[in-house]
């Protein structure tokens, strides 16, 4: 296991007509360190929350830190999956306290909309890896697929501490992903198609750990 680098381009906090954002700060420049002199001076057009408006990334990454809850996402990475930019985002989304790669160290970053620069993350080489790092940190993995012996997750009761685990789009999870899980859990489907979208089955399952576990007064 180890911390997924900067060192592969990913998306930049670029500027685009129409976006979000706020122009350079008004009056007198506070004296808080936690503040960008640069976006100060400029003004932040990033993906962030109002909250964090000129703050140093390192400075809402730290204070993330103190608001992540005790739930980690993981998602195989076996065939250049497009959809672990969305899985990340979400994550960072519901401050999630990690996001576990599983597989190729490469991944598209495009769909993370720059969220992977404030969200902690990790790779792992093969399922095992991250396994151990479960099994070292208390935390039951609950594997999503729709596969024999799954429960629904509307009705489970998903673990505090745990790793919530996708499959890549397409094949789902792999064997060894199944016979790693402490819980096996499926989304209920009415329609014709065999699966659901990895990035959307990960916001369904994520938010119902939200809805069992986070305190709701804590949302922005």
């Amino acid at each position: 296991m180890s911390g997924v680098s900067d060192e592969e381009p990913g998306a930049t906090e670029w500027a685009v007509p129409g976006q979000v954002g706020v122009g350079p700060w008004p009056g007198p420049l506070p004296d808080d360190p936690r503040y960008d002199p640069e976006l100060l001076e400029h003004g932040d057009r990033r993906n962030v929350v109002d909250a964090y408006r000129y703050w140093r990334r390192e400075a809402v990454v730290a204070e993330l830190a103190t608001r992540a809850h005790p739930f980690h996402v993981a998602i195989e990475n076996f065939g250049h999956d497009h959809n672990i930019g969305t899985v990340v985002r979400t994550a960072n989304a519901f401050a999630a306290s990690a996001v576990h790669i599983v597989g190729r160290r490469r991944w598209n970053r495009r769909g993370a909309m720059v969220t992977d620069r404030y969200q902690t993350l990790h790779h792992h080489d093969s399922v095992a890896g991250l396994a151990t790092f479960a099994r070292e940190h208390g935390l039951a993995v609950v594997a999503v697929d729709n596969t024999e012996g799954s429960v629904r997750l509307e009705t489970a009761a998903l673990p505090r501490d745990c790793v919530l685990l996708f499959g890549q789009e397409g094949p789902g999870l792999t064997p060894e992903a199944r016979a790693a899980a402490d819980v096996l859990v499926s989304i209920a489907q009415f329609g014709s198609t065999r699966s659901i979208n990895a990035g959307v089955a990960a916001g369904i399952t994520l938010h119902t750990w939200i809805r069992q576990h986070a305190d709701l007064d804590q949302a922005w």
